[in-house]
């Protein structure tokens, strides 16, 4: 890998300056351009982002997370025609790319046979995960580089995902050459992921995007698959994910000794008080707030040093299905 041009690494730039500022633009596409990482914001999460061209900083991505090979990766794109020369998209495709581009949504289609990508970024599937996010600097980015980025999430495989750009120095260190700053994440849970290589419409991840949203503008119910942890389809797929250190013990009542408490809503448990530490995703009992705050409070409660953490029961419908599918990972053996 190429040595950034900057003073240290990895290099904090605020996101608005890929905007004020041409030559920063530019020394921090000339890191992509070499093959080198680049951490950028979107309103999910913040993203590992290499040349989705280029093989070796593709491989690159996958030795700094320690991410197994077979994981697919998302291609980023910074408008919506950009995104269509790596994939079919069939009219359902055209139809949700319209409707929630840029936004928290991912499209699984037929990867077109000259899509420019190195092999890796599809992990040998004959599909393509694309998404056009909500963020100014990988808009910047991929016009000046004229190139898309892959780009998962920032943090070492399995791990809470980051959604500030210190949690992203924390995990990754000097394994990334630049970290865009664009502050907190605004949404806090990856994207939702949507296979449509098929006949039918596949909810792959639940996440930032309700499915009902999804299949209004489908007109069809979205299949809710079997995944096989072993031969992932899309990224997020895989049984023990997004775990933090403690171990987590979901829909708990109680507390018990040496845990810390993930809270939700006005209701706690009577033993609230015996927990290491709390916080609560949302005093209020907005899902939307929960979902922003679970991975920081997530990271915060493990670093208390607690053994456990209890997380109360949450609600089902809309975002829950994000928060439950990303806690129910976190719950999950660790491999």
């Amino acid at each position: 890998m190429a040595t950034a041009p900057f003073s240290r690494r990895p290099a904090i730039v605020p996101a608005a300056a890929l905007a004020d500022d041409a030559a920063t633009l530019d020394a921090v596409c000339r890191v992509l351009d070499a093959g080198d990482l680049v951490a950028v914001p979107t309103e999910t999460v913040y993203g590992l982002a290499a040349d989705a061209t280029n093989p070796a900083a593709v491989a690159g991505i996958y030795k700094a997370k320690g991410r197994p090979a077979f994981n697919p990766l998302i291609v980023h794109e910074g408008t919506v025609e950009a995104a269509m020369r790596h994939g079919v998209f069939d009219a359902r495709a055209r139809l949700l790319a319209e409707a929630f581009w840029p936004g928290p949504l991912t499209l699984v289609v037929a990867k077109r046979p000259d899509a420019a990508l190195a092999p890796a970024v599809t992990a040998g599937l004959d599909t393509v995960a694309i998404r056009v996010p909500r963020s100014d600097a990988v808009r910047l980015i991929t016009a000046r580089l004229g190139r898309p980025v892959a780009a998962p999430s920032a943090n070492r495989s399995g791990r809470v995902s980051p959604t500030s750009a210190e949690d992203v120095v924390t995990e990754l260190g000097e394994a990334v050459a630049v970290v865009i700053d664009g502050g907190p994440c605004v949404v806090g849970v990856e994207s939702t992921i949507v296979g449509l290589s098929g006949s039918h419409a596949v909810l792959l991840r639940p996440g930032g995007l309700a499915a009902d949203a999804i299949e209004a503008v489908i007109g069809e119910p979205l299949v809710r698959p079997s995944a096989d942890p072993a031969r992932p389809q899309a990224p997020g797929q895989l049984a023990s994910h997004y775990a933090p250190r403690a171990a987590v013990r979901l829909d708990a009542t109680n507390v018990r000794a040496g845990e810390a408490l993930l809270a939700f809503g006005s209701q706690l448990p009577a033993d609230a008080d015996n927990a290491v530490a709390t916080c609560n995703l949302s005093p209020s009992g907005d899902v939307s707030e929960a979902a922003r705050n679970l991975f920081s409070m997530l990271r915060k409660l493990d670093a208390s040093g607690a053994a456990g953490i209890a997380v109360v029961p949450l609600p089902q419908g809309g975002l829950g299905e994000a928060l439950a599918d990303r806690l129910a990972r976190a719950a999950a053996p660790r491999p």
